[in-house]
């Protein structure tokens, strides 16, 4: 069975660990890429980070795109979203299929 994980401030984090999901708080750069490092090592399916955290390692995000596991998924922090996560979404649907379906702007 793969596992879930968290990663971002201790704050956001620590709820889903309530959720059974395994987490890594990260306030630094560093931290958050070693916790990302070792939860991919450790057979860790879906990582779950928060969009500042994300914002700050996206040298180490970008080397997982092309692996089929772990999928790294943007949320919220405690303090709200900044949007990065759906233009992450947004950006991955088109590549998949060829077409924003999602987000289709009305012109």
């Amino acid at each position: 069975m793969h596992k879930v994980a968290a990663v971002g401030s201790r704050d956001t984090v620590l709820a889903f660990k309530a959720l059974g999901l395994a987490v890594k708080p990260a306030e630094t750069a560093q931290e958050a890429s070693r916790a990302v490092f070792e939860l991919a090592q450790g057979g860790c399916a879906v990582i779950f980070i928060t969009e500042n955290v994300a914002a700050q390692i996206q040298e180490t995000i970008e080397r997982y795109k092309t692996a089929p596991l772990p999928a790294i998924i943007p949320i919220p922090g405690a303090t709200g979203s900044d949007g990065s996560g759906m233009r992450s979404v947004r950006a991955n649907v088109e590549k998949a299929i060829g077409a924003d379906i999602l987000f289709k702007e009305e012109g």
